[in-house]
């Protein structure tokens, strides 16, 4: 493990905190079918939950690859403020069996309440508290079958989308999430620094507006994470589109719901990924 730059009083007194080397591959390979109807071996970001733990007490679940855990925490840690010296830091112990984190202070952690009390979750992705709550609703969750997306009105959509009046084409560094009908009409779309933010909101929307889903589509100009995918789902909606990719948690959570998940769509390139049995390719 390479020596964390900026802690030279921390190694000159020997407290360098123990640490655990669980760095796990970043990526994994699954098939998806193009616009062309062929087979494509497709590279996915792996996405693991890492619930950390500081001397016993839950913080947070964090979203990660897994590439340098014990890294992250320790970043985590020092950007909210919640161990102020390396050296207060007795070890830091990743297990991938539990996706746990235990860090270990050496004289404990007496203001961690009111800390955590003052404590703003961002819009930032992968910080997400509620992943554990989310996962153990995926049981309850039933999409229906009788749904089905062509390419002509997939394309409609994203021409749609591409017309769209946003604040991400006057100012950037924003994601908009859609809300469309069967045909690829929006029916409402919304901006926010983080999408799923956006997606909330549209949710929010669909609830005081007593909208189903099981008739709809929605889209996103994100990333398709575990968390997009469950959120997607709860709303009862069973095809989730995207211009950006997804990760291998997303890929798995919509093949066990059986949701249609389709990345990578701009123009008339799409890649589709699971619930092949509601998509109607051209020609088919």
């Amino acid at each position: 493990m390479a020596e964390i730059s900026g802690e030279n009083l921390a190694a000159a007194s020997g407290l360098t905190p123990r640490l655990t080397e669980a760095g796990r591959p970043a990526t994994v390979t699954v098939d998806a079918i193009n616009e062309h109807g062929e087979a494509v071996p497709t590279r996915l970001p792996r996405e693991r939950p890492l619930t950390l733990y500081l001397d016993k007490r839950e913080i947070v679940t964090l979203m990660t690859l897994g590439a340098a855990p014990e890294s992250l925490v320790l970043g985590y840690l020092r950007n909210q403020r919640l161990v102020s010296r390396l050296e207060d830091i007795a070890a830091v112990q990743v297990d991938w069996e539990t996706d746990s984190a235990a860090v270990t202070t050496r004289n404990g952690s007496a203001n961690i309440e009111k800390q955590l009390a003052r404590r703003t979750v961002t819009s930032g992705c992968g910080q997400g508290t509620m992943f554990g709550d989310l996962m153990e609703s995926l049981d309850e969750l039933a999409l229906p079958d009788d749904v089905c997306l062509d390419a002509a009105t997939l394309a409609t959509l994203l021409d749609n989308v591409r017309r769209q009046d946003s604040i991400y084409k006057e100012a950037g560094a924003v994601h908009g999430c859609a809300l469309a009908a069967s045909d690829g009409e929006i029916l409402m779309f919304i901006e926010d620094v983080g999408r799923h933010n956006a997606a909330d909101a549209i949710t929010g929307q669909m609830w005081l507006n007593n909208l189903r889903g099981d008739d709809k589509l929605f889209y996103t100009t994100g990333r398709l994470t575990s968390e997009m995918v469950i959120k997607t789902a709860q709303m009862g909606i069973p095809i989730l589109i995207s211009r950006s990719g997804l990760t291998e948690m997303g890929h798995a959570i919509a093949l066990k719901i059986g949701l249609t998940l389709i990345g990578r769509a701009t123009g008339k390139h799409y890649l589709l990924f699971t619930g092949q049995h509601r998509f109607k390719s051209d020609g088919v």
